[in-house]
């Protein structure tokens, strides 16, 4: 027999479980008719479920240069990926997923670069794992639109890409320092160098984002309920280089890195008159497409301050000239300075100098003791350092590029004060250095230099912000600046000018060379005849200057008759030239030529005396060969036709051997084939020396040999 208690338990359970029923039931209906669970609305998380959004990848900027020609844009990429789930497919006869993994290994594999059996194992390792799809690391990623259609035409079952925005430069290497680069990181482009991270705020754009309702394999449904916010793409930069004027640039850039192998180049095109730089670049160099291994990320116009050497004299003559205590016609004792307070004496180039010659001889063959009388008892130390600042050697320029670094003005010691006359100690930038000249080229006044033309819509030609010329000083006046011109254009076409080099050929060039020491790694500078950073800044035409460039090259590998100065004229030379007929400049040298030439007078039978004193009012440079009483001859020959700059010599009836020292080669031939003299050559430049003693008798079938050097 039961016991009560046991059907009073049984109840109990009854009643319990009912209860629970009760409970749990109410909580459905609940949630049936209210649909949220713990303030959760199931609906709208069922719809949510349902529904995949993503963001759509703005256009970054492009980059123009100051014609129109694209230098930077997004090009299209695409990433490609293998569906290997099975259950994706719903029809066998049309399947959504990779069916056959060995076959789509075999004709993916030639065309990615990759092996067949690694595709193969990675596809079938994904689908054991359950995977839905799988890619094929970076041999299936950024694949260009061309190979992406290939693979499409041959209609692989499971193969699908995704299509991604890669920046792309369509000149490679060309003006890479300046543009710089971006690099996609996390889907998003950003600039990292050059323009492209200076200009980032306007490159950029502002991504979309889009969202519709899809089934559990993420197939857009038939009513997708589709909401679409479009993507605002970067504003479009605009820069004031020139692509045939680089180009120029790039390509005689090139042929010197080769041919030289010199630890840098740097170079630059600058339009004077308003500042724009129409060229610039350096070496090494990269290609902003490929960044894998690069040697040097700086641009070293704007980043590498070094001693200048001699460029830094222009401004030390123009300071002089502007406070009035120039006289070019001046004589002064070259070869040593004496600083005093137990410094060494410095010198110049070459040592023992020249003898007294005036200190427009001095500019031209680079007298560093010139430069240093001027600065320190002409001018004035504390006046020389007001034009230091003057010309802006103390701080940046403030052109559009990220990186700029500025020179250091050593002034503290005597000796400091002086060879910052000459370009030693103090250092500086190239773009510091171009911006102070073109005070010179541009009738005193100093331009800021700049690279942003302007910025435009992307998708109008809308202008949003346009630069204009910037004037930053005037630290000489027009008068100066015109007379440092002809002064710098001694340099090139004067005698003893160290500018020979930079002639052009339908062009008058205005320039001053630079041979700047290297310091060494222990202190002092570095020796040997490459250990250099050969330079010339110059501006051309030399009456109104269109353009000015600046060249530095950096312990080229040079052969034994070969001078630091060619390599940077073939530089110069080659662009400078290429560049002013390409801008439709008229040549004025020819003009130049026809004013200065005419033809010379027969002083045969002359007395010697009366003779040179004739042609010295026509000609620069008269030399007499003896010391006879009576002209026996001119070179070139009476009738020819000559200009006022080149050397007249006048042979007596008592010729004997003249001082050589300072001839050009074409001067020594002239007398060599007159006397019938064999004649040997060591190096290149002007007489240094000569087998055949001065004064001595000038015998026909002699032997001659002449050893030439630089002027710098």
């Amino acid at each position: 027999m039961k016991s009560p208690n046991t059907h009073k338990g049984a109840a109990l359970l009854i009643i319990l479980f009912s209860i629970m029923f009760l409970i749990i039931a109410g909580r459905f209906l609940y949630i049936e008719t209210t649909a949220e669970v713990e303030g959760v609305n199931l609906e709208k998380w069922a719809e949510n479920s349902r529904t995949t959004s993503y963001q759509l990848d703005a256009s970054r900027g492009k980059i123009f240069d100051k014609n129109g020609m694209v230098l930077a844009y997004d090009r299209p990429t695409f990433r490609l990926y293998a569906i290997v789930d099975p259950a994706f497919t719903t029809n066998e006869e049309d399947p959504k997923h990779v069916d056959d993994i060995e076959e789509t290994a075999s004709k993916l594999a030639p065309i990615l670069d990759m092996d067949a059996a690694e595709m193969a194992e990675t596809m079938e390792e994904a689908q054991e794992a359950g995977r839905f799809q799988v890619e094929f690391g970076s041999k299936g990623r950024e694949i260009p639109r061309k190979t992406m259609k290939k693979i499409k035409e041959m209609n692989l079952s499971g193969i699908k890409f995704d299509q991604r925005s890669k920046r792309y430069y369509p000149n490679g290497k060309f003006a890479s320092n300046i543009i710089g680069f971006a690099q996609t990181k996390n889907g998003h482009i950003n600039g990292v160098t050059g323009v492209e991270k200076q200009m980032e705020e306007y490159l950029e754009g502002e991504k979309g984002k889009i969202s519709y309702k899809r089934d559990k394999y993420g197939v857009k449904l038939l009513d997708p309920n589709e909401i679409l916010k479009p993507p605002d793409d970067g504003e479009s930069v605009h820069l004031t280089i020139d692509q045939k004027i680089q180009t120029f640039l790039e390509d005689a850039m090139t042929s010197v890195q080769e041919q030289y192998k010199p630890k840098k180049i740097m170079a630059a095109v600058m339009d004077p008159d308003t500042g724009q730089i129409l060229a610039m670049s350096n070496r090494p160099s990269y290609n902003p497409n490929d960044i894998g291994d690069v040697e040097n990320w700086y641009n070293d116009v704007i980043s590498y301050p070094f001693e200048p050497g001699s460029t830094m004299k222009m401004f030390t003559w123009a300071a002089a000239i502007e406070e009035g205590v120039y006289n070019g016609k001046e004589q002064f004792k070259s070869g040593s300075y004496d600083i005093g307070e137990d410094y060494k004496a410095i010198h110049d180039h070459n040592y023992d100098g020249w003898g007294k010659i005036s200190f427009n001889e001095g500019f031209r063959r680079s007298s560093n003791v010139a430069a240093a009388i001027l600065a320190m008892e002409k001018i004035g130390p504390q006046t020389f350092r007001e034009y230091l600042s003057d010309f802006h050697f103390d701080q940046k320029t403030g052109i559009d590029l990220p990186g700029e670094a500025k020179g250091k003005i050593l002034y503290k010691w005597p000796i400091e004060k002086v060879t910052t006359s000459f370009g030693q100690g103090t250092t500086t930038t190239p773009i510091q250095l171009m911006t102070a000249a073109t005070s010179i080229a541009n009738d005193g006044k100093m331009m800021r230099p700049y690279v942003l033309s302007k910025i435009t819509g992307s998708d109008s030609d809308k202008t949003i912000k346009i630069s204009e010329p910037e004037v930053i000083g005037e630290p000489i006046s027009a008068d100066t600046a015109k007379k440092m011109r002809d002064l710098l254009g001694s340099v090139v076409t004067g005698e003893h000018g160290t500018g020979a080099p930079y002639k052009l050929g339908d062009y008058s060039v205005a320039g001053k060379t630079g041979t700047a020491q290297i310091p060494g790694p222990n202190g002092g500078y570095m020796t040997g005849r490459e250990n250099y950073i050969f330079s010339f800044l110059g501006m051309a035409p030399k009456k109104d200057p269109e353009l000015l460039m600046y060249v530095a090259v950096q312990q080229p590998e040079l052969e034994p008759t070969e001078t630091g100065s060619e390599p940077v004229s073939y530089i110069f030379n080659t662009v400078m030239e290429n560049s002013l007929h390409y801008l439709d400049i008229n040549p004025d040298k020819n003009n130049d030529q026809q004013v200065k030439t005419q033809e010379l007078k027969d002083v045969t039978n002359m007395s010697t005396k009366d003779a040179v004193a004739q042609l010295q009012k026509t000609y620069e440079h008269v030399s007499v060969v003896g010391n006879g009483g009576k002209v026996e001859a001119t070179l070139p020959e009476a009738g020819t036709t000559t200009l006022n700059g080149e050397r007249i010599i006048v042979i007596t009836d008592q010729p004997k051997m003249p001082d050589l020292t300072g001839w050009s080669l074409r001067d020594v031939q002239r007398l060599a084939d007159y006397f019938n003299l064999k004649m040997e050559t060591m190096g290149s430049g002007y007489v240094v020396k000569q087998s055949i003693a001065k004064g001595s008798k000038l015998k026909d079938d002699g032997y001659l040999v002449v050893e030439l050097s630089p002027p710098e």
